[in-house]
């Protein structure tokens, strides 16, 4: 090695690395804590390396603890989080991050978390949540979605109610993250052929390993892709549910693609979106042919389903030939007997039985 490298090695050590911080931010109201908690992660950059919410002692009411890699602008932080939420923070501090395991104190700060059915927990509560069939193991790392954010938390609300009454035979979960809503589909619709896909590498390895740990690797097939630009995700026909936990521009943006997957009847959950955003998300997808079925709103964040209508009965299929049971040949004087026209009738298509097995 020559003197020329070692000693430009020997600057590089010498330069002072930027020193870790955490903010400590408290407000007095939960809603006012998750909203804030949402907008650090998604709404301000830089978004923090780690993030906990937590219920603090005495009358702080929720503590935010947001963890950077280098010193933040401390104003300009509360300034772009007060516009962004229109909540008032108390009290914004920061300091320098000592030097510890924060992986496993960020995971074992993180509750478990219970969504209708489902009870979303990591690693650490394993011993003490009951291991059913709607337990989903989740651990805190570099892909979103542990249930803990309002739209997550929202998207599994919504389908423990949707699969109480829908059996969706072709499921895509598009920008899977951790895989979560994937893996509740799976448990609670098992002879449902469930896809995922997200554009980011990272996160589709995650969910692989999500989905392995949870005994759904065989069930749950993960591509990397871009909106439903993969082979994959284009050749298994119409998807009866198709959800996309995303952000309100790339949703915007999909509309028509997102439609064009969806089949006849079929239920559409988007999510990712602050309430504001909404009716421009609706607006959209209306005109992509589908319709509102309900708007939840949690912490500032909004969760939709959409459905799609079936198409008029001149496109539902073959048609066969009717003849009224009713009404009789009609003559009229002025010639042979005239019969009422006859009605074109939809031919319904048998679905073959399907045979499934539990999670």
């Amino acid at each position: 090695m020559s003197s020329h490298i070692i000693e430009a090695e020997r600057d590089a050590d010498s330069v002072p690395r930027p020193v870790p911080a955490v903010i400590g931010i408290c407000v007095t109201d939960k809603d006012a804590a998750r909203r804030i908690a949402g907008a650090l992660q998604d709404l301000v950059d830089p978004p923090p390396a780690a993030l906990t919410l937590f219920e603090a002692a005495g009358p702080a009411g929720w503590r935010i603890d947001a963890y950077y890699d280098e010193p933040v602008d401390v104003p300009a932080l509360k300034a772009a989080l007060e516009a962004a939420t229109g909540c008032v923070i108390d009290s914004i501090a920061s300091a320098p991050v000592p030097d510890l395991n924060w992986v496993a104190i960020s995971q074992a700060a993180l509750p478990p978390v219970a969504a209708g059915r489902f009870t979303v927990h990591g690693s650490h509560d394993r011993a003490r949540v009951p291991q059913g069939p709607n337990a989903i193991l989740i651990d805190a790392g570099e892909a979103f979605g542990t249930a803990h954010h309002a739209t997550t938390f929202g998207c599994l609300l919504v389908l423990d109610r949707l699969l109480r009454r829908l059996k969706p035979a072709s499921v895509l979960d598009l920008g899977c993250g951790s895989g979560v809503l994937a893996l509740a589909v799976a448990r609670a619709a098992p002879c449902a052929r469930v896809v995922a896909s997200d554009l980011d590498v990272q996160s589709v390895e995650v969910a692989r390993a999500n989905f392995r740990v949870n005994r759904a690797g065989q069930r749950i097939r993960c591509h990397v892709a871009a909106g439903l630009a993969h082979t994959a995700l284009r050749g298994t026909g119409r998807y009866d549910l198709l959800i996309a936990n995303i952000l309100a521009g790339p949703l915007v943006h999909l509309a028509p693609e997102l439609s064009r997957a969806l089949a006849p009847g079929g239920r559409l959950v988007l999510s990712g979106l602050l309430n504001d955003q909404a009716r421009e998300v609706v607006a959209v997808y209306r005109m992509a042919g589908l319709s509102l079925v309900s708007h939840d709103r949690i912490a500032g964040w909004s969760t939709l389903v959409m459905s799609k209508r079936y198409p008029p009965a001149d496109d539902a299929g073959p048609v066969r030939a009717v003849r009224h049971p009713t009404r009789p040949a009609h003559r009229t004087s002025a010639g042979p007997a005239r019969r009422w026209p006859e009605r074109a009738m939809p031919v319904k298509a048998s679905r073959p039985a399907t045979r499934c097995a539990p999670v």
